[in-house]
């Protein structure tokens, strides 16, 4: 692990955002972009710095990516389970996201249905 491209990884909050959401379910861009309420170009360039500095994994399903937090990675760095376990909860907008991703597992929607310009 290099400290410093993880600790840069970590200095934007929709980079946050999204942690906070992967470390309570796997998610691919579609699902990401309706709970954040962010474009896909903004939320696959976060979802490449998170990769690059191997925060998330991602794999694929069908037509899509799902990521998920590198849970090996997390396991052995506890002060980054620390963070996302206890830390990101009391940030505003992360609540926020928690609400938001709540609704939408009990919408019933997918992927697909988010593809096809539904929201949450």
């Amino acid at each position: 692990m290099d400290l410093t491209k993880t600790l840069k990884a970590l200095s934007h909050i929709n980079r946050i955002r999204i942690l906070n959401l992967l470390n309570q379910q796997e998610l691919c861009v579609c699902e990401l972009e309706n709970v954040m309420d962010l474009n896909q170009s903004n939320v696959s360039r976060h979802l490449s710095k998170l990769k690059e500095a191997d925060l998330i994994i991602g794999e694929k399903k069908a037509q899509w990516i799902y990521y998920k937090i590198n849970e090996k990675l997390f396991n052995k760095h506890i002060f980054l389970k620390n963070l996302v376990d206890k830390e990101l909860n009391d940030l505003l907008e992360c609540k926020n996201d928690l609400d938001k991703l709540n609704k939408y597992q009990k919408s019933g929607l997918s992927c697909e249905d988010l593809t096809s310009n539904k929201s949450i």
